[in-house]
């Protein structure tokens, strides 16, 4: 039977996408993880792998074409033996397929999202399984009716019988929502657009469409605003030492060709004030809070109509160099819209640093689940007052804790907000 190959859900936050490219036409001959296409996502631009063997029927999107939902059927595949003329055959697609809710997301960012399986009769009608599948649970004696398949329409395919044993006895797993779309409402809140448009009829202005990226920072960070109970702790850093420490460590590593930001000894100390005060590397779980173990610290990186947010997992362990490497290649990737969706989920604390753009102090919004995000002023001198009464200059910075009420009190909050002002005050410990 023909096979619908779907639009996949290829980040958390996709609803829609635009087919970039084409990588193959109607007459090829695809295998398991040959790259079909490039798909524009929110976040990124993506490879499309097929996810089975077969032959590229019909082309049913074209190269270019922007908008498409989720689970629309993009080009139909052929099994061994099959013609176009099997095409006006295919079933429609499954009402799940068809919904307006948000779409499943794949673990997996090159495979489509498995449809709701079709049921398994138990007379012996027709079990649908690729060629491959087939050839697979052949070899190792797996009987396919005791299969569910993950594929279109409940069709089985390699993924679904790769590692089974003849005795093996198989579910099918559904798939959640990972870190799901917020409501669209979010993003319509406010004056309908005509009502806006009208005030300003006879201005000149230029009308912007929302890509997908400001159509998630809009519905996400709005809910986030409306929903999640923030409240905010300021606190001044002095950065003379870190400044002093940091010039003598990129003196030494200058023949690695290893040159530290302070941004990198932000990362560092917020990973391991997160261990000092474990009650607050936690995350916010609907009815639950999840309390971590390693420091997964997101950092906010400024791209062109929007941001990202990659991840630097267990950072907690690495050395300062390794961070630094890590984070400009992280930084690098999501310029270029090159990061995979497991390069920015996850985490329980982010970092937004504007100080290099001259900005003092501001207060930023958690990314949710986060329990907290922690927003990072520019150093600049200040007249401070020393231990011993005397008025000195020393480099400032302002930082400030914006936490969610629901997963970190105001004790521990500060208790963590201490942590990181320790860490950046004494630098050498942070090599400890």
């Amino acid at each position: 039977m023909p096979t619908e190959i779907l639009m996949p859900a290829l980040s958390p936050t996709m609803e829609e996408g635009t087919l970039a490219k084409w990588h193959v036409k109607e007459g090829d001959t695809v295998s398991s993880g040959d790259i079909m296409a490039e798909i524009e996502t929110d976040k990124a631009t993506m490879e499309f792998e097929a996810v089975d063997e077969g032959t590229i029927g019909k082309i049913l999107i074209a190269e270019g074409s922007e908008g498409v939902k989720v689970n629309t059927a993009i080009a139909i595949l052929l099994e061994e033996g099959e013609t176009a003329d099997d095409i006006e055959n295919t079933p429609a697609p499954a009402a799940a397929a068809q919904s307006e809710g948000p779409a499943p997301v794949s673990a997996e960012p090159a495979i489509p999202v498995p449809s709701p399986a079709a049921p398994q009769a138990a007379d012996g009608t027709r079990v649908f399984a690729s060629p491959l599948a087939r050839r697979i649970a052949a070899e190792k004696g797996v009987d396919l009716k005791a299969v569910k398949g993950s594929g279109p329409h409940g069709r089985i395919v390699k993924a679904d019988v790769e590692g089974l044993s003849a005795t093996a006895v198989v579910s099918s797993a559904a798939v959640s929502p990972v870190d799901a779309p917020a409501t669209k409402s979010a993003m319509a809140s406010g004056p309908a657009a005509d009502a806006v448009m009208a005030m300003y009829e006879g201005r000149d202005y230029e009308e912007i469409s929302l890509n997908g990226m400001r159509k998630t920072i809009a519905v996400r960070l709005t809910e986030a605003k409306q929903s999640i109970p923030h409240f905010y702790l300021r606190r001044d850093i002095a950065l003379d030492a870190l400044l002093k420490f940091r010039g003598e460590l990129n003196a030494q590593l200058e023949n690695r060709g290893v040159k530290l930001s302070v941004n990198d000894f932000i990362i560092k100390a917020c990973a391991l004030a997160l261990q000092t005060v474990p009650d607050a590397n936690a995350v916010w779980a609907s009815d639950r809070i999840l309390k971590l173990k390693p420091s997964d610290v997101a950092v906010a990186v400024a791209i062109e109509g929007g941001l990202f947010t990659p991840v630097l997992k267990d950072a907690e362990m690495k050395s300062l160099s390794a961070l630094s490497a890590e984070m400009k290649d992280l930084a690098g990737r999501a310029r270029d819209r090159k990061l995979a969706p497991h390069e920015y989920q996850g985490g329980s604390f982010a970092i937004s640093n504007l100080g290099m753009f001259g900005i003092d102090n501001f207060d930023a919004v958690i990314n949710p689940p986060h329990g907290a995000i922690l927003a990072v002023g520019a150093g600049v001198k200040k007249p401070v007052v020393g231990k011993d009464g005397d008025l000195g200059i020393a480099t400032v910075m302002s930082v400030t804790l914006s936490v969610d009420h629901r997963v970190i009190d105001g004790a521990l909050g500060a208790q963590l907000l201490q942590a990181i002002k320790e860490n950046l005050e004494n630098p050498m410990t942070m090599l400890a």
